[in-house]
């Protein structure tokens, strides 16, 4: 993959030191001599975002990377992106230029890239042959990037990134998976524990968030048919992405405009007031985050209430850092009921992009 836009001139200087290289028109401009040219997942891109030259020249048989990473002791880091994605550019231009990063990634990982939409054939770890696209909707991708990490002894995924995170939390989570830390504690919780971000000691309140009942009763989160759907927002106090959203995403006239269409509740992941969960089942907010693997703050999990069948069950999350187009979008693709419809959020947004530029709108996915 490629960049479309030349990147500053920091950047180039990192390229003659050799830690990555791009082009703003890699396949017609042919490598200056002793410079790699960038790897590209598809060759047929409109927008498409280069590949750090040290990834692998993969055949995409991942029985034998497994064997190969096993025997030169490293683990295998697996990305999947796509092109004209701002978080995968981010993940490239930002954390793949800083050096300390890329040197324990070379050092201690053999890393392979996927796309998101490709139509390369892949032998996943069980031996079983996928499409890239079929492959990444077998891993259950719905944010770009997504990161996962795995064990060649075992073939099993030990972490897993879904979506951009910034150059602190990404070196520790190499950190983490470099010691082999799964064994110890979950990623997410080492993350929690290892990372200190600058920002606000207490949560952010907003007026839309459906108040706890009086006299300390339980949040009653059970869903009557043709109701609104539910969104669960969970956060952690001293969270710089969680205020990010508050302060940056929430305020966004097409955020407001989907926020009215749901109800949404917080919970803190620590917090232990009780509540009745959409499927009647009652239980504290910590316990309740617990059981839906809530890995990472802000996470929304959205909730639909079509009928008795879907009234208690997940029909979509956000888990992560996001921006206003992405977060009112996952409004929309709930509210809306386009996920019954389009199973892939990643093509929902796409052809709602795409509609939007035909009618001659500006698409600003990183604002």
């Amino acid at each position: 993959m490629k960049i479309a836009n030349r990147l500053p001139a920091a950047l180039a200087a990192l390229l003659v030191a050799g830690t990555w290289a791009t082009s703003a028109t890699a396949q017609a401009q042919a490598p200056t001599p002793g410079q790699a040219a960038p790897k590209v997942a598809t060759a047929e891109a409109p927008h498409p975002i280069d590949i750090p030259p040290w990834f692998s020249d993969s055949f995409l048989d991942f029985k034998d990377e497994m064997a190969d990473a096993a025997r030169a002791g490293k683990r295998l880091l697996v990305y999947i992106g796509q092109d004209g994605c701002p978080y995968c550019r981010e993940l490239m231009q930002t954390n793949f230029s800083q050096r300390t990063i890329v040197e324990k990634t070379r050092a201690h990982f053999v890393a392979i890239a996927l796309n998101l939409w490709g139509d390369r054939e892949v032998t996943w770890v069980d031996g079983r042959r996928y499409s890239e696209k079929t492959l990444a909707r077998e891993l259950k991708v719905q944010f770009t990037p997504t990161l996962l990490f795995l064990d060649p002894a075992s073939g099993q995924v030990v972490g897993r990134l879904n979506g951009y995170q910034p150059p602190e939390r990404f070196s520790a989570a190499l950190d983490h998976v470099i010691a082999r830390g799964e064994r110890r504690q979950p990623l997410a919780d080492y993350l929690a524990s290892h990372v200190r971000e600058t920002a606000r000691a207490q949560l952010n309140e907003q007026p839309f968030f459906l108040r706890p009942p009086a006299g300390g009763q339980a949040h009653d989160l059970r869903r009557a048919p043709g109701s609104r759907p539910l969104a669960v927002l969970f956060e952690t106090r001293r969270c710089a992405p969680c205020d990010e959203m508050h302060q940056q995403g929430f305020p966004r006239p097409e955020v407001q405009a989907q926020l009215r269409r749901v109800d949404i509740v917080r919970f803190a992941l620590n917090d232990r007031s009780g509540l009745i969960a959409p499927d009647g089942r009652r239980l504290s907010a910590e316990a309740w985050a617990r059981e839906l693997q809530v890995g990472f703050t802000p996470t929304l999990v959205f909730f639909d209430a079509a009928g008795p069948a879907a009234a208690g069950r997940e029909v979509f999350r956000v888990d992560g850092y996001t921006r206003a187009f992405h977060l009112a979008s996952a409004f929309d693709y709930v509210a809306s009921g386009s996920w019954r419809r389009e199973p892939e959020f990643q093509r929902y947004l796409r052809d709602k992009a795409d509609r939007l530029r035909e009618q001659g709108q500006r698409v600003e996915l990183w604002k």
